[in-house]
């Protein structure tokens, strides 16, 4: 018996420690299952508001669709069959451009041109031999030389007043929230660019006869990818060459500028009509510089900032203000648990 009261013995000394340290770790566990449910509803509300975080996140925009391509319009930015003046004008200096041509520098040139023929045909019939046997000595006529000088002088000067006028208005700079555009000239067609908005370079080739006989277009002057601007804003490109010189000119807007490589240059203008304009290059650039169309597609500001969006920029100005402040939908509150 004493062996076996020995061996019990030893053997609860030898658990003795194990007892110990499982004592205090039992401890913890029945004080954990007895704690209040609050820190159960704060780790419930942090699920909640994991669980809200993808409806709180904007679903993504989109994409807007692009307006649809205008037809071009019969006398508005394009030639006329027949037609020997200028073309119609859809710009503020292009008004005063025409107004020059046609109501100045026209009847002035047909004036003088008239007048010059009728004083011709009074001296070969005034001053002919048989009138005139013995020729007049006469060298000097104070008078006449006063009024020959005196005229030419009023006529420059009654032309130069509205010509510099138009000059200036011509290369006036473009204002602070113009839209900005910058064109390049390559051989042999054209990149458009939009800096401010986003909108990275895209190029425009000459239609082939077929499609630009398809959509109603001229064929020689319809482009697959036009350049697209808005009506009633200011706008300003800025025009260089990558290769040789062309020259960037839309005859019904009165825009017309060189496009030099390793310079920039620049043209502001304002468009008063939605439509389609169409010009070309107008420098001689080599063997296909026929062939370098220029289509202006001028589009109202609402459908100007659609096309914007469309091609993935960006509006700025009114726009972009617009844009901003349009309400947003409100997410969706949270489930409680």
């Amino acid at each position: 018996m004493k062996k076996v009261k020995s061996l019990v013995l030893a053997g609860l000394l030898a658990f003795a420690p194990t007892l110990a340290m499982n004592g205090p770790a039992l401890a913890q566990e029945n004080a954990a299952v007895a704690a209040p449910a609050t820190g159960n509803d704060t780790a419930a509300a942090d699920s909640a508001s994991h669980a809200a975080a993808p409806a709180a996140e904007a679903a993504p925009a989109e994409k807007v669709a692009a307006p649809p391509r205008m037809k071009p319009t019969l006398g508005i930015g394009m030639p006329m069959p027949g037609e020997i003046t200028l073309q119609k004008q859809f710009s503020p200096t292009g008004h005063t451009a025409r107004w020059l041509h046609d109501v100045m520098l026209l009847p002035i040139i047909f004036a003088i041109s008239i007048l010059v023929l009728i004083l011709m045909a009074y001296a070969m019939w005034k001053f002919r031999r048989s009138a005139n046997p013995i020729p007049s000595k006469t060298s000097h006529n104070t008078l006449i030389e006063v009024i020959w000088t005196v005229v030419p002088v009023v006529i420059l000067l009654v032309i130069a007043v509205p010509s510099i006028g138009l000059l200036a208005d011509q290369y006036k700079p473009a204002p602070k929230d113009a839209l900005t555009v910058k064109v390049t000239g390559y051989q042999w067609y054209w990149g458009y660019e939009y800096p401010d908005n986003g909108i990275p370079e895209f190029v425009s080739n000459l239609l082939p006869r077929d499609k630009a006989g398809a959509n109603g277009e001229p064929y020689l002057l319809a482009p697959d990818n036009r350049l697209v601007l808005p009506v009633g804003r200011p706008i300003k490109l800025i025009i260089t060459g990558a290769d040789v010189i062309h020259s960037f000119a839309v005859p019904s807007l009165w825009v017309k500028m060189d496009a030099v490589p390793g310079r920039l240059n620049e043209k502001s203008f304002t468009i008063e009509k939605p439509g389609v304009y169409y010009g070309q290059c107008s420098e001689l650039c080599g063997a296909r510089h026929g062939f370098m169309p220029i289509a202006v597609e001028a589009l109202p500001p609402a459908q100007f900032d659609q096309w914007l969006l469309s091609q993935g920029g960006k509006l700025q100005g009114a726009g972009a203000a617009t844009t901003a402040q349009a309400p947003q939908p409100a997410a969706a509150p949270a489930a409680k648990l």
